[in-house]
């Protein structure tokens, strides 16, 4: 899934709009999973002058990119670090866990040549799903206008929680950002 479409799900399944740790926990935890890959190629195409060709098809499915990808897209580590947090009864920690959880288990079935080794350290097994979220050639344009509405169901139910303004616009953003990807996932990106 594109990564405002696990912060707009990820906040409506762990954040409250009463407490601002909660919010902040469940939109840190939905983007944490995805950030190593944001860094990555933001230091490699805009730091280091490689091309973005060779960053996505050669350095993503290299052996360093993809050991990062194991520990920050990890169940075994995402659900020891919940266990904890749950132990403790830290709210805003649970919720950070909870939602890189979800996460991860949105992005699991959804990944065909591109996915992670989610099961890491226990095995680098990468599970190779018959659907794509992105790739048309893999039913992208079934996918992506499902989690549309799903981003869109999630938002409209965090408008009714009345966040306050601020959040409100965030969401808003993020839901724009998201059907502007799709847009672009399914029209522009990959040939069809």
């Amino acid at each position: 899934m594109n990564t405002p479409a696990h912060l707009v799900i990820g906040a409506a399944a762990f954040a409250r709009p009463a407490s601002r740790r909660m919010m902040g926990g469940a939109l840190v935890g939905a983007m944490l999973p995805d950030l190593s890959l944001y860094v990555m190629v933001g230091v490699a195409i805009g730091v280091l002058g490689i091309s973005p060709y060779h960053v996505f098809n050669v350095l993503y499915f290299s052996d360093a990119w993809q050991t990062v990808f194991a520990i920050d897209n990890s169940f075994i580590l995402w659900g020891a670090l919940l266990v904890l947090a749950m132990r403790r009864k830290v709210d805003w920690a649970i919720a950070l866990c909870g939602s890189a959880l979800l996460h991860i288990a949105l992005d699991f079935p959804l990944h065909h040549d591109d996915g992670r080794p989610h099961f890491w350290p226990l095995s680098d097994w990468v599970f190779e799903s018959p659907v794509s979220y992105w790739d048309r050639n893999h039913g992208a344009q079934w996918i992506a206008p499902i989690e549309a509405a799903l981003v869109s169901v999630c938002a409209i139910t965090l408008w009714l929680r009345k966040p306050g303004i601020g959040f409100s616009v965030f969401v808003l953003a993020m839901l724009a950002v998201e059907m502007w990807i799709v847009r672009q996932w399914l029209f522009f990106f990959v040939d069809g």
